[in-house]
């Protein structure tokens, strides 16, 4: 094992799309496994609360002037490069991926996500279905046209879970078996 990547500890990248569990659950691994959390979506909304602006408006912004896109991957990139972090992001697998240990891919049907950002944010199911809509579209572009990074591919991913399969108990002991393994394993496969 090299020294840098012993000092950086483990690194775990946590993506999918929106509703899709990814913070309930990086947030489990970085406690349960004693690490830092760091939420790229956290920084955008913040940046969007310091504008006064809404999300959705944010977003919009974030189409034409990619440095608020840019400002957020460079810092999940700092992140990454401390180490012993758990972050979690739609991109933050891809654009982390040279520092990352383990990236993982959570994802459930638009439906479902939908309910769950309806019943999370007091919405409705037909505004929820709408904004998920136009996020994903929204993120989709973005990211082909900042970084040529093509979303809908999952091929870089160690793992990748539909969390609508299992309750999140059983989705939480998955992950956590997934990373004891590789600490357990670590060094000893080729990547």
């Amino acid at each position: 094992m090299k020294e840098e990547e012993r000092r950086r500890g483990i690194v775990i990248a946590v993506s999918g799309p929106p509703a899709s569990g990814k913070t309930t659950h990086a947030r489990y691994l970085a406690e349960r496994f004693g690490l830092r959390y760091v939420s790229a979506g956290s920084l955008f909304r913040e940046m969007a609360m310091e504008m006064g602006i809404s999300l959705e408006e944010f977003h919009k912004m974030a189409e034409s002037d990619h440095r608020y896109d840019i400002a957020v991957d460079k810092r999940s990139i700092e992140e990454a490069k401390k180490g012993n972090v758990v972050l979690d992001g739609h991109l933050t697998a891809w654009i982390t991926r040279e520092y990352s240990d383990l990236k993982i891919y959570l994802t459930a049907p638009l439906k479902e996500r939908a309910r769950r950002l309806a019943e999370r944010e007091g919405k409705s199911i037909s505004q929820a279905l709408e904004e998920l809509r136009m996020r994903e579209e929204s993120n989709r572009r973005r990211y082909l046209e900042i970084y040529g990074i093509d979303i809908g591919d999952l091929s870089i991913f160690d793992l990748v879970i539909n969390t609508s399969r299992l309750p999140a108990e059983s989705v939480r002991r998955i992950l956590e078996v997934f990373v004891e393994e590789y600490l357990k394993h670590k060094g000893k496969f080729l990547v």
